[in-house]
């Protein structure tokens, strides 16, 4: 299985990269743009994303893999996205609200992070077996 894996944060990406690379082809971006650009040079059977990006629009981006390439799973996954009592901004959206948004955009499965790697090879499997017998 190929993965594509979209988080700005270096130690998230080799963290996925280390769990996932066992069994699995493991590509990595640091923004959407990235990941896209990728995408569209070498398609990956799963997209793991963080939908919470400084740079770029993860939900957004979940929209468009779904758009161009019906068949690849995604896996949306956020958590920086919450804001805490003393950082209440009425702009502020949730983790929560992320994961909605990127299921409405046609994510397949989210995570809350942070996750376990039992939690994410579960729903990897769950998807990806989910999708196959559609």
């Amino acid at each position: 299985m190929r993965i594509l894996v979209i988080d700005e944060e270096a130690f998230v990406r080799e963290a996925l990269r280390r769990v996932l690379s066992g069994s699995s082809t493991v590509i990595i971006a640091n923004n959407a743009a990235t990941g896209l650009k990728l995408l569209r040079e070498s398609p990956t059977d799963l997209v793991i994303i963080d939908v919470v990006l400084a740079a770029g629009d993860g939900v957004a981006a979940i929209r468009e893999i779904r758009s161009e390439y019906p068949h690849i799973h995604v896996i949306a996954i956020a958590g920086s996205g919450d804001a805490g009592v003393s950082s209440y901004r009425p702009e502020a959206i949730s983790t929560h609200a992320y994961l909605a948004a990127s299921a409405v955009a046609g994510a397949h499965g989210t995570l809350a992070k942070p996750f376990e790697t039992s939690e994410l090879r579960e729903l990897i499997e769950r998807t990806c077996a989910t999708q196959a017998s559609s």
